[in-house]
C-alpha cells in the first residue's frame, strides 16, 4: 500500500462507475488510504476485477452491481449497505452515460431519457439515499463527477453537457441544505481525460486537436489525476470546501 495522504481508516465508501477509468482510480486511491470501498457499476464482473485488485494490494473492497439509472438498483444497493455496514461515510457519484454523439437537433427521445435518467435522476436519488444514511451517522462526504462541459458545452455533446451542468447546480442545492447536517457535497469537473467513456473524442482527430488547443497544459489528463482531487474532497482536510466545484483541466486544478 502507498503512504497515506489522508487517513480514511474505518470509512465506508461507495464509488459508482468504478469498473474502469476515473471511477476505478478513485476506488483504488480511497482504498489505499484505508477506506472499505464498495466498487459499483452496471456489470458485476468488472466491479469484481477492481475489488480483487484492491484486495490483492492489501486493501478492503467488495463488488456490488448497481445501475444508477434504475430506481430498483439504487434501493437495492442502499439496502445492502444498511444491512451489512450500517453506515456510509463517502459517496462518489461517478457513473454516467453519453449515448449520443452528434448534432443536438438529431437527439432522439431515447438518448435524452437515458442520459437524464443516469446523469441527473441517478445522481439525485443516490445522493438522497446516501444523505439519509449520513444524517443518521453524524455526517459524511459526497462528490459528484460533473464535467468541464458543464461550463462550456462540448462539440456534438449537447444533452450530455446539459446534464452535467445540472449536476453542478444539484451539488450546490444539496450542499446548501445538507451542510448543517454535517454532510459535505462537492463536484469535480474533469477536463479532457483519456478514458474509454471519452473514446469518441479521442478517435476524432479534429475534435481532439480543437479541445487540446484549449487546455492550459496542452495535453489530455489521465484518470489517476482526477482521483487525488476526490480524495482531498472526501477527507477531513476539505471541511471548508462544502459546495465548491473543483475544475480539473489537463491535470491542473484551476
Amino acid at each position: 500500500m502507498s503512504t497515506k495522504l489522508f487517513d480514511l481508516t474505518g470509512k465506508i465508501a461507495l464509488v459508482t462507475g468504478a469498473s474502469r477509468g476515473i471511477g476505478e482510480e478513485i476506488a483504488k486511491l480511497l482504498a489505499e488510504q484505508g477506506a472499505h470501498v464498495i466498487v459499483s457499476s452496471r456489470k458485476l464482473d468488472g466491479c469484481q476485477l477492481v475489488a480483487d485488485a484492491i484486495i490483492a494490494q492489501g486493501g478492503s473492497a467488495e463488488a456490488y452491481a448497481c445501475h444508477v439509472g434504475s430506481m430498483e438498483d439504487i434501493a437495492a444497493v442502499f439496502s445492502h449497505i444498511t444491512k451489512v455496514h450500517g453506515r456510509l461515510d463517502i459517496l462518489v457519484n461517478n457513473a454516467a452515460t453519453n449515448p449520443y454523439f452528434g448534432h443536438i437537433l438529431d437527439t432522439d427521445l431515447a438518448a435524452y431519457n437515458k442520459t437524464a435518467d443516469v446523469n441527473i435522476r441517478g445522481y439525485f436519488f443516490m445522493s438522497v439515499e446516501a444523505g439519509k444514511l449520513m444524517k443518521e451517522n453524524g455526517g459524511g462526504a459526497i462528490v459528484n463527477t460533473a464535467s468541464i462541459n458543464a461550463l462550456q458545452p462540448g462539440d456534438m455533446q449537447g444533452i450530455y453537457s446539459i446534464t452535467k451542468a445540472a449536476v453542478v447546480n444539484m451539488t450546490k442545492a444539496f450542499a446548501k441544505e445538507c451542510a448543517p447536517l454535517g454532510i459535505r457535497i462537492n463536484a469535480l469537473l474533469p477536463g479532457f481525460t483519456k478514458t474509454k467513456f471519452a473514446g469518441a473524442l479521442f478517435e476524432n482527430e479534429k475534435i481532439y486537436n480543437t479541445v487540446i488547443a484549449q487546455v492550459p497544459m496542452g495535453r489530455h489528463a489521465e484518470p489517476r489525476e482526477m482521483a487525488g482531487t476526490v480524495l482531498y474532497l472526501v477527507s477531513d482536510a476539505a471541511s471548508y470546501t462544502t459546495g465548491e466545484c473543483i475544475v480539473v483541466d489537463g491535470g491542473v486544478t484551476l
